[in-house]
């Protein structure tokens, strides 16, 4: 049974690690039918550059048996390919089971047994390199990996801590042209051993200077330039493993990573993860040419102005960034929807209770935001919009002509329709409804219960759910998500469900409805002032008859100007709002009727209006509180009367509505 086993592992290693991706799975299945274990399966793969570590390794063949489709004979006849040789194939009667322990070659035992390397050995002279620290595979010796003998290799040893753990095999010439031939590696690593560590040409010193390079010729070449330590990773795959140890151990050390051609962009990617810098070969060499190469040619001090020229990484910009009052005053202006209601990016909710008339509202909003025209006396700026009638969804083809007939035009180009259902909650849904939506569009989604089907509205998990996914169409669309909501059972509460909905979102409109009076509120506006209202009622629109003769009816938003005379505001009669008022009326009264050239649009012809700036330094004056608070008091008066209706603020003007 030991020698089978053996028999496998000496085959497994004379096959190269870095072959092709299922081949390598195809070899490994064999070797598990052969009683080999996933650590020697790991342990054979460790050398290959395109090694991903022993979580691939474990993951590819955890759920291998030694009884799968692919058997033992497979594992010999890939090793012969390869140039192994060990007598006729041996047939199984069964399959072999995973060892309790299996041993591999021991590096110790092979490093005893060679020879110290000498300034005329051939790779050393044709690298122009150095014997220290290295030995020669003795002639006559045993050793032979993938079919080759060792004998005459220069043997590279690998340590860390001082311990040995495997050994890099140099082939002589002729060996190399062989393996070549192959399509094999002319460098092999001992069978069976991890790849823990690295070699060092020179001394580490603490604090000190350390190039990190692939192999022993880039090592000599750096060492030689400049006498400072360079240590050989063994690969471009380990060279991230090696610098991220060498940080470790000495986070004082001056790392340098030194790519061959072809591996700069790699090379600074490590450089920045560890704290290193990285260097470059200098323009015209070919793919893969290395400092060894540049020291033959060029000679040492070409080497050495190469590696003086070590750059730092670039650092990436940083994830979060501070921003000064300076700063904070030269962001771009909020950017409205609808001035003063809604915001041009974000989440926004209508919500009221059924039959209050909250979807017709949500249908007129967004054709006035998609025609661009004033919505209630609101400055609008146009944009797509695509609205997801999810309620009712039969209906909106009778809303759509009473719409058209109302206003005496058709709806705008701009306002598109899906009638289809579909889950917020569904990441795929969400994908495929922002891949047909215009960037920087309004989209509003209604009803918000039919948009999340199965949802508790008044779970915390659920609601959460709900909202990232709404953040998440929001994000992928670049504009404005409105979700038409229902109110409560107590409406005094607010939106239907989890408060977590109205603390996410960015502007709240509430409809309400008492008999056949109805108006919509702002309940919630994070960058401007809340509780404006405005009265509206629904005109009832014939759209002619129906095959039975029956009228066919729809409705449509208009302002209700006989509420807004009847809910006129009582101006203030006492405190701040009181004196502010007085005061405002006074400078109105004397201020012209001439409208200013930088006046916003919503300001009503022939109103008088003054400078904001002008109305707080006046009417802080008329304040009796402490001197330093004026200002503050005055802005917070003058917020509390726009709040009730009686003034309005835009643009840096201020006008009695």
């Amino acid at each position: 049974m030991n020698s089978d086993i053996q028999r496998a592992r000496d085959a497994l290693h004379a096959i190269p690690p870095d072959i092709p991706r299922d081949d390598w799975h195809r070899v490994g299945r064999a070797a598990i039918a052969c009683g080999l274990s996933i650590d020697e399966i790991d342990q054979w793969s460790a050398p290959a550059s395109n090694y991903r570590g022993r979580r691939d390794v474990e993951s590819a063949f955890r759920t291998i048996t030694p009884d799968g489709k692919t058997g033992p004979g497979t594992l010999f006849h890939i090793a012969s390919e390869h140039g192994w040789r060990n007598g006729a194939a041996v047939s199984f009667s069964a399959p072999i089971p995973p060892p309790k322990s299996a041993s591999a070659i021991n590096p110790l035992d092979v490093w005893n047994r060679c020879e110290p390397a000498t300034a005329v050995q051939p790779y050393i002279v044709s690298k122009q390199g150095a014997p220290d620290g290295l030995r020669v595979v003795p002639a006559g010796d045993r050793l032979r990996i993938a079919g080759e003998s060792m004998a005459g290799a220069l043997v590279v040893p690998i340590a860390c801590n001082g311990k040995l753990s495997s050994l890099q095999f140099i082939t002589p010439t002729k060996t190399a042209e062989r393996l070549k031939a192959r399509g094999k590696k002319s460098k092999l690593n001992l069978p069976g051993c991890r790849m823990d560590g690295w070699h060092v040409v020179g001394q580490l010193a603490p604090g000190g200077t350390a190039y990190i390079c692939e192999g022993i010729g880039q090592a000599w070449a750096c060492n030689k330039a400049t006498g400072c330590a360079a240590v050989v990773a063994f690969g471009w795959g380990r060279v991230r493993a090696v610098a991220e140890s060498l940080r470790q151990r000495d986070t004082s050390a001056r790392l340098v990573v030194v790519p061959d051609v072809g591996k700069e962009a790699d090379a600074e990617t490590i450089a920045r993860s560890v704290g290193a810098t990285f260097v470059q070969m200098p323009d015209g060499w070919p793919n893969n040419s290395d400092v060894n190469d540049l020291m033959q040619r060029d000679g040492i001090e070409a080497v050495a102005a190469v590696l003086a020229s070590a750059r730092e990484p670039v650092k990436p910009e940083p994830r979060f960034k501070l921003l000064s009052t300076d700063d904070l005053r030269a962001l771009p202006p909020l950017q409205w929807r609808v001035r003063g209601v809604l915001p041009a990016t974000g989440l926004a909710a209508i919500y009221g209770p059924s039959a209050s008339g909250k979807s017709f509202l949500g249908f007129d909003l967004a054709a006035h935001v998609a025609e661009g025209r004033r919505w209630f006396g609101c400055r609008v700026e146009s944009a797509p919009v695509v609205y997801c009638a999810l309620e009712g969804e039969a209906g909106f083809k009778l809303r759509a002509a009473a719409w058209e007939d109302f206003q005496g035009h058709k709806l705008p180009a701009g306002l598109q329709m899906i009638l289809q259902s579909f889950d917020v909650t569904e990441p795929q849904d969400v994908q495929d409804l922002a891949a047909v939506v215009p960037t920087g569009a309004v989209v509003i989604i209604d009803t918000l219960n039919r948009a999340a089907p199965g949802c508790d509205e008044n779970s915390s998990v659920d609601m959460g759910l709900i909202i990232e996914a709404a953040k998440c169409l929001q994000r992928l669309t670049g504009g404005l998500v409105v979700l038409v909501h229902h109110s409560g059972k107590d409406s005094a509460k607010g939106l239907r469900g989890h408060s977590s909905l109205f603390a996410a979102l960015d502007a709240v409109l509430e409809v309400s409805r008492n008999g056949d009076s109805r108006e919509w509120r702002i309940a919630k506006s994070k960058d401007d002032a809340d509780g404006i209202a405005r009265p509206f009622k629904l005109e009832v629109v014939p759209l002619g008859f129906d095959g039975y003769g029956d009228a066919v009816t729809s409705c449509v938003i208009a302002p209700d100007t006989a509420a807004a005379e009847m809910r006129r505001v009582i101006p203030p009669k006492s405190g701040n709002q009181k004196v502010l008022w007085d005061g405002l009326c006074e400078m109105l009264a004397c201020a012209e009727i001439c409208r200013p050239a930088d006046a916003p649009e919503s300001l009503p012809p022939d109103t008088p209006a003054v400078r904001l700036e002008m109305a707080i330094d006046t009417l802080r004056e008329r304040l009796a509180c402490d001197a330093k608070r004026k200002t503050e008091r005055t802005q917070q008066g003058l917020t509390g009367l726009q709040s009730k209706g009686l003034i309005r603020i835009d643009g840096g003007y201020v006008w009695l509505v």
